[in-house]
């Protein structure tokens, strides 16, 4: 007796072999996805805090003090707009680094620096709130 293949359809083992090959490319494509997410937003990340920490520094050179809060960098013209943590996605929780002055020196206390908010974890295993 002869097999006669009929070449109307697919096997099971072939579907189970192709639905597994999408599957796993799938999965590399999201993995490849996601840290490319990550990597973006740690690139606004740094970006922010470089464009924040020099608007600080303008204000300390043309006033001689440092600004009492980040509004102010905004309000007397050195930033148009306080920018949105990307991890936080909220301009309310950058955190503030306050100057560490002497009593009997004349520059009063001020935002020396500033650092994000986000207690997240970078992908060179750093944390966020440390850049």
């Amino acid at each position: 007796m002869r097999w006669c293949r009929s070449e109307r359809g697919w096997t099971l083992i072939e579907l189970v072999v192709v639905i597994s090959l999408v599957a796993v490319l799938s999965t590399i494509a999201l993995a490849g996805y996601r840290n490319a997410i990550t990597r973006s937003k740690e690139a606004v990340l740094k970006e922010d805090l470089f464009r924040m920490r020099d608007a600080i520094d303008q204000y300390y050179a043309d006033r001689g003090e440092y600004p009492m809060a980040l509004p102010a960098l905004v309000s007397d013209g050195y930033l148009r707009s306080i920018p949105d943590d990307p991890f936080t996605n909220s301009p309310d929780t950058w955190l503030p680094v306050l100057s560490n002055i002497e009593e009997t020196s004349p520059v009063s206390q001020g935002i020396f620096d500033v650092k994000s908010g986000s207690d997240g974890v970078a992908i060179d295993g750093t944390s966020y709130a440390e850049w």
